[in-house]
């Protein structure tokens, strides 16, 4: 059955990708295709093979049950050379983006254009090696901030902001991240005609999601397992479902 979030709303599906010798299990392999897979054999480590096949074998579930569509037989592909993915031979797609880091999977599904992104907290000597890159307001914001740990939460939860938008825009890294203003002191100076807001995902990350609009979406959680994104579930595991509302 098809299904698309109503206006203003985005649901974000997270995924925690299983730890453990062995990688990703054959099933999965097989529901992806030929360019995912060539993909996924060109890691130079199992975990971050591992790690690529769970968050592409959790986009293609979720994106059946929006699609109405075997996941295996899911086309991808993009706006323009580098714009944002898109669902191919799909009467009226749902907008979708992908993020992954250490261990957590987010996919995040709209009735139009949306970015998601979540990032794992990294060492402080991460944040004042990127620093520079940052817009100047945000570097100073960040530089007042007494205590390193302070200071990793907060480039953790702006980055996650930056990288949704950018990801929102379809330009990506190739846009300059110092180009854009997504700080905390002064959320009216953020973009203009989009809305950027966090989403809660647990100690140790932050994600965010970006949409074109006026005003915050109303924004639902879903977690799900390993076992249930497997071909062998079905796609009828009850998901873990939280509402965040709007902001």
């Amino acid at each position: 059955m098809r299904r698309t979030p109503g206006p203003g709303a985005v649901e974000v599906w997270l995924l925690p990708v299983p730890g453990g010798p062995g990688g990703a299990p054959p099933e999965a392999y097989a529901v992806l295709d030929a360019a995912e897979r060539r993909r996924a054999r060109g890691f130079a480590t199992e975990e971050g093979r591992s790690r690529y096949v769970w968050a592409h074998l959790a986009l293609r579930r979720v994106l059946a049950r929006y699609a109405g569509a075997d996941p295996a037989g899911l086309r991808f592909g993009r706006e323009g050379r580098y714009g944002r993915p898109v669902l191919r031979g799909v009467d009226g797609p749902p907008g979708f983006s992908l993020s992954h880091s250490h261990g957590l999977v987010a996919v995040a599904v709209a009735a139009g254009v949306v970015g998601v992104d979540v990032q794992r907290e990294c060492p402080p000597e991460t944040v004042e090696a990127c620093l520079p890159r940052l817009h100047p307001r945000e570097r100073a914001e960040l530089e007042r901030l007494l205590g390193p740990a302070r200071r990793v939460e907060a480039f953790t939860r702006l980055w996650a902001r930056k990288e949704a938008y950018l990801k929102g825009l379809g330009t990506g890294l190739a846009r300059a991240p110092r180009a854009d203003y997504l700080g905390d002191a002064e959320p009216a100076a953020r973009p203009t005609g989009w809305s950027v807001c966090g989403v809660p995902v647990g100690a140790g990350y932050a994600a965010a999601v970006a949409v074109p609009a006026g005003e915050a979406p109303e924004v639902t959680v879903r977690t799900v397992t390993a076992a249930e994104v497997l071909p062998a579930a079905g796609g009828g595991g009850r998901a873990a479902v939280s509402v965040v509302g709007r902001g």
